[in-house]
């Protein structure tokens, strides 16, 4: 059976009126009309009637919603409202019939929890607002790939199976590596400091996995992360790098996504840049003025940045963290050797990205390893990359997920994720 179509039912329009044409897509809705049958034919990029007489009407019998099928005919006027025009039909091959009752309905007549949308997420993606997520969260990755190659990053691939736990983090998945013990990568962070030798910058998007039983709206075991590492660049030159990164992303979207915007009832603005920048000691000093009084050195809970976040609704960084609260790897900053040369990207009170200044001498790292209880040993490889000539380095990890949940103003990061896992999720 041919299933060759000659157009995509979004590229048609009024001007090919008379033309014959051979579209493909899957059912919305039928109507008959006596001697006349209508069908709503959608595919990934638009809506057509197609209008049904004679033979054709006979070609219709056990047709259902959702079924798939190949038709044949003529554009034409059409005079329904919906509609700047039409598709007579001359012929349709159905090629997949879809078995009811389905799991849920697509069209969004009947409202479903987000658990059965998931448990039909491909069906799912026929429903119009989903689709637009995933339509948008395509070209959020187009723009951050425009933006970093544009600025002289390499894209690079690093492996998600690693022998020893990175950044001395926990909440490691394990796994039996044949003989041996291996684990999931929680971030590209070791490997994408050891490619700035000879790369210098580099950037990765990929998922990575944190064994986090974490039951709430924006963490998830499976993540999507966008990563950046650069030689010769600061702590401030990479959070200008994370600032145009995203600011694109709005604008980009903006003017390339304006049938999304409309089906899921937003409007994406550009932020105002640059973003705010507060230090961590200023912030302490604001929740004080809240009545939250804190320590320096104290971390920041989800309670304190929901109030931070009632002040700050929009982008800002939070910047200079005490070096006790960050990573081995984060450097100093020279005129306080208690602060760091790190940041914090938030959104109201949402974290979006963590990133800072790299510490390059091996000596100190190794002395940073141990101070915080770690051993050099379990880094050797790591540490050995040091010895070779380790420029000045800076980076980010951006969470694309909660990015897109602010993007499209939904709450629930798994709205956002194709096939989300969280600590009950492991299927579809």
């Amino acid at each position: 059976m041919d299933f060759k179509r000659t157009h995509y039912i979004g590229h048609l329009d009024s001007s090919m009126i008379g033309k014959q044409v051979v579209v493909g897509g899957w059912i919305e809705d039928i109507r008959e009309l006596g001697k006349l049958a209508f069908l709503t034919l959608r595919d990934v990029t638009g809506v057509a009637q197609i209008v049904l007489v004679g033979e054709a009407l006979s070609q219709t019998k056990g047709l259902n919603r959702q079924s798939v099928v190949r038709v044949t005919g003529s554009v034409q006027e059409s005079k329904a409202r919906d509609f700047a025009f039409e598709i007579k039909s001359e012929k349709i091959d159905i090629l997949t019939l879809a078995v009811h009752p389905l799991p849920i309905d697509p069209i969004g007549r009947l409202e479903s929890n987000i658990d059965n949308r998931l448990n039909a997420r491909a069906l799912d993606l026929r429903n119009q607002k989903t689709a637009s997520i995933f339509k948008l969260r395509h070209h959020v990755l187009y723009s951050i790939r425009k933006t970093l190659t544009e600025n002289n990053f390499i894209e690079v691939n690093t492996p998600k199976i690693i022998g020893s736990a990175s950044e001395g983090g926990a909440n490691l998945f394990s796994l039996k590596y044949f003989d041996k013990q291996a684990y999931l990568a929680q971030s590209p962070q070791l490997y994408k400091e050891q490619l700035t030798i000879g790369l210098e910058r580099v950037f990765e998007i990929a998922s990575y996995y944190r064994a986090e039983k974490s039951h709430t709206v924006r963490h998830l075991t499976e993540f999507t992360s966008v990563d950046i590492e650069a030689a010769f660049m600061d702590y401030t030159d990479v959070m200008d790098v994370l600032e145009l990164v995203v600011a694109n992303v709005f604008e980009y979207t903006k003017k390339n996504c304006v049938t999304e915007q409309k089906i899921l009832d937003i409007e994406i603005k550009k932020p105002s840049v640059p973003f705010e920048r507060l230090t961590y000691k200023k912030v302490i000093e604001e929740l004080g003025r809240d009545g939250i009084k804190l320590e320096i050195g104290d971390d920041l809970l989800d309670s304190h940045l929901r109030t931070l976040g009632e002040r700050h609704p929009s982008f800002y960084f939070i910047i200079d963290w005490p070096m006790m609260l960050k990573p081995f790897y984060i450097h100093e900053k020279d005129d306080d050797t208690t602060l760091s040369r790190s940041f914090d990207l938030q959104y109201g009170y949402l974290e979006l990205s963590s990133g800072g200044a790299r510490l390059h001498d091996p000596k100190k790292l190794r002395s940073r390893l141990e101070d915080q209880g770690l051993d050099p040993a379990q880094f050797v490889d790591h540490l050995r990359s040091f010895d070779w000539g380790m420029p000045p380095h800076s980076g980010w990890g951006l969470g694309l997920d909660r990015l897109m949940s602010v993007l499209t103003k939904i709450d629930n990061v798994r709205e956002v994720v194709l096939y989300p896992r969280d600590p009950e999720r492991l299927s579809p």
